[in-house]
């Protein structure tokens, strides 16, 4: 036998694993890294971050990937170039990490990396009859196997797309195993560049359970900030919390089919953008608002639109537990109390996972189950599939 299939297959019969969950959001701000320990699988699933830290993107890099980050036209060499390029960088990331947590390299199993989204192109977006779910993730696993030495799992996205998916959002599956608790509803709302949320029944039927994306999330606040203030985000509101809500420039912002779409359904900046933003206030005529205005708008945009989803599915939560960026920012989370009146806001940190750390440990996971487990059975809505291309270092 290969030493390294002799390799993975040890590890897929250890008590225990060791797991580096990495996850690169749409907002381009920067790589986070945390390190896991798993036993068990499925619902029997248990584990600990035992280190977690954020490595920011320089803003070199940060213009490199802006270059192809969700634009139809791009000059192809970049993509190309950049694929090996930042699977070298991601490695050198986690090379640092370790030497700072004081972890040898032969003490982790497995990388679980996301890679960086340059482009998500479900049909909901892209409207080629011919052509299915498409997703393109970057940050090349045989790059980051040999960058680290250590076995890699890599474009968890396309395999679920293959299935029928739409590649996103995977939070269901990984959500499903380490939150889910008897007798108790849950709804699990990630707030990153992109909203979503993920339910869980207190039955903890897995065929119940299903995860949407509800539009927006920090993308184009994120976005406005920039142009506006040259600073990468609105730091606790500052300034969303010195504008007003624009009623008519929030009612153009929500006009798009995307809102009316079936339930689930996914999105991204490629939709969602300045450029979107510049046609709603075209619509509804309000061009000359204040910069801090439209940022009051927008937080106002992306908590009624997951308000709007979560009556879409018909669901009144009494928890929702909180994770990402959007949780820290106390104007989003405001609204969405006022929409919600009787439900208690938490974030997953409540629950045992830093809400910072939460997609990266997804991501762990996800590797986990594939190694280790891949026996739970979920629903129509949610392909029952096991993600993860394995790279080795050797």
């Amino acid at each position: 036998m290969n030493t390294n299939i002799q390799r993975l297959f040890d590890i897929a019969r250890k008590p225990s694993r060791k797991i580096i969950g990495l996850m690169s959001g749409t907002s381009l701000d920067g790589l986070d890294i945390a390190l896991c320990e798993y036993t068990g699988s499925g619902l029997e699933t248990e584990v600990k971050v035992l280190r977690f830290k954020t490595e920011d993107y320089p803003e070199e890099l940060k213009n490199e990937i802006r270059k192809v980050f969700a634009k139809e036209t791009i000059p192809f060499q970049q993509l190309c170039v950049l694929n090996p390029y930042i699977g070298n960088i991601h490695g050198e990331m986690i090379n640092r990490a370790l030497e700072e947590w004081g972890v040898t390299h032969d003490e982790v199993d497995c990388i679980a990396s996301h890679g960086q989204t340059v482009f998500h192109s479900p049909k909901i977006l892209h409207h080629l009859e011919k052509f299915p779910n498409a997703t393109l993730q970057i940050g090349d696993g045989d790059h980051l196997a040999m960058k680290t030495g250590i076995i890699t799992l890599s474009d968890f996205r396309q395999k679920h797309c293959a299935a029928g998916g739409e590649g996103a959002p995977l939070a269901v599956y990984g959500d499903y195993l380490i939150f889910s608790r008897p007798g108790e509803d849950r709804i699990l709302l990630n707030m990153g560049g992109i909203a979503n949320f993920t339910f869980l029944s207190g039955d903890l039927d897995p065929e119940k359970v299903f995860a949407t994306d509800t539009g927006t999330g920090n993308t184009m606040i994120d976005a406005l900030v920039q142009k506006y203030y040259d600073q990468p985000y609105d730091k606790d509101a500052e300034i969303a919390r010195q504008g007003k809500v624009d009623q008519k420039l929030l009612k153009a912002l929500k006009n798009d089919p995307f809102f009316k779409a079936p339930i689930p359904k996914t999105t991204g900046p490629e939709l969602f953008n300045l450029a979107y933003l510049e046609k709603a206030q075209k619509a509804s005529y309000s061009g000359d608002l204040y910069p801090e205005s439209i940022l009051a708008t927008l937080c106002k945009f992306t908590a009624d639109t997951i308000l709007d989803c979560l009556n879409q599915c018909g669901i009144r939560p009494e928890k929702v537990f909180m994770s990402g960026g959007g949780m820290h920012n106390p104007l989003i989370v405001s609204f969405l109390k006022e929409g919600l009146p009787g439900t208690e806001f938490l974030k997953t940190d409540d629950i045992g996972i830093n809400g910072d750390a939460k997609e990266a440990v997804l991501f762990a996971t996800l590797a986990n189950e594939a190694l280790a487990g891949g026996n739970v059975q979920f629903g129509q809505k949610v392909p029952t599939v096991s993600m993860g291309k394995v790279s080795f270092p050797a």
